[in-house]
């Protein structure tokens, strides 16, 4: 029997994990994949408070190791079930566990184009965040795909970072705010692509140009991907409400369910960045804490 079984790895998770071992909490966190989430795939982080120049592997690797120095146990161990009760009932590929207490903290996935070539590059010329990685591109070339709000927005930070922005877009008018479109009209570096889409991404280590279905080749340093995210909340969609996006619904981390709780980029909100998910991570395990000493 555990105190609070968390399910996902990544910065949320973590953080919720280190707070509830320093609590004396039995913990422990399963992850299916990679430890440190999306983090771990960044080939920089500049946005992070303590280190002017972090790569996202190191990060990753901090996380563990501060979680190995506390001795919270990860588990590579994807979990297939929450059945909640009096104890919490968590079923994994691997084994079925017990909890008082359980935090859900699964992220999203940023949507991909599903090109060939194109998960290598990640890192390497494609990229999603412009605030964490805009600044790599500084004075070269690139490209947004996306039409609709974060597409366009992402467009407009990057024309004042790039010589030229290139928004390709697969309809034919795009699905921003009228704010936007006026912003985009007072910008002269910014070529709209329309009835385009990727069919090709060109480069071996790096990006270095794309190839559109109107068989336009366009050479770039970098290329943001803009259509959507997924958030990893199929595990809980028959559990907890979620929005119409698939989020999970939560104001501040505790759920329907008073022993369920939700942190990170799963979590229904406004911005999804490094220290958001770490925030939450701290809010849910403090949550998770109360709960737990409030129900000897």
């Amino acid at each position: 029997m555990y105190d609070v079984i968390i399910v996902g790895g990544g910065p949320a998770g973590i953080t919720a994990g280190i707070y509830c071992q320093r609590a004396n909490l039995k913990t422990v966190v399963f992850e299916k994949e990679t430890i440190g989430g999306q983090i771990a795939s960044s080939p920089l982080v500049k946005n992070f408070p303590g280190f002017k120049s972090i790569s996202g592997v190191e990060l990753a690797n901090n996380f563990y190791e501060q979680a190995e120095e506390l001795g919270l146990p990860i588990e590579i161990e994807e979990v297939l079930e929450i059945i909640p009760g009096e104890t919490n009932k968590v079923i994994t590929d691997c084994d079925s566990y017990e909890a008082r207490a359980v935090i859900v903290a699964t992220g999203a996935k940023y949507r991909l184009l599903g090109l060939p070539n194109e998960e290598n590059l990640i890192g390497r010329g494609i990229s999603f965040c412009t605030s964490c990685d805009g600044s790599f591109y500084k004075g070269k070339d690139v490209a947004v795909i996306g039409g609709a709000n974060t597409a366009v927005t992402n467009a407009l930070y990057m024309s004042n970072l790039c010589p030229k922005v290139y928004l390709i877009y697969r309809g034919n008018k795009l699905k921003c705010e009228k704010v936007l479109l006026d912003s985009l009209k007072e910008k002269d570096n910014i070529e709209i692509i329309y009835n385009a889409n990727v069919k090709e991404i060109i480069g071996k280590d790096e990006l270095e140009s794309i190839v559109l279905d109107n068989d336009r080749k366009i050479d770039i340093a970098g290329m943001f991907i803009s259509i959507g995210m997924d958030a990893q909340t199929n595990l809980v969609k028959d559990l907890l409400p979620l929005s119409e996006q698939n989020y999970v619904l939560s104001e501040d981390c505790s759920t329907i369910k008073s022993s369920i709780f939700v942190a990170g980029d799963c979590r229904h909100k406004t911005i999804r960045q490094l220290t958001t998910a770490m925030s939450d991570g701290a809010v849910a395990a403090s949550f998770a804490i109360k709960y737990l000493e409030n129900n000897q």
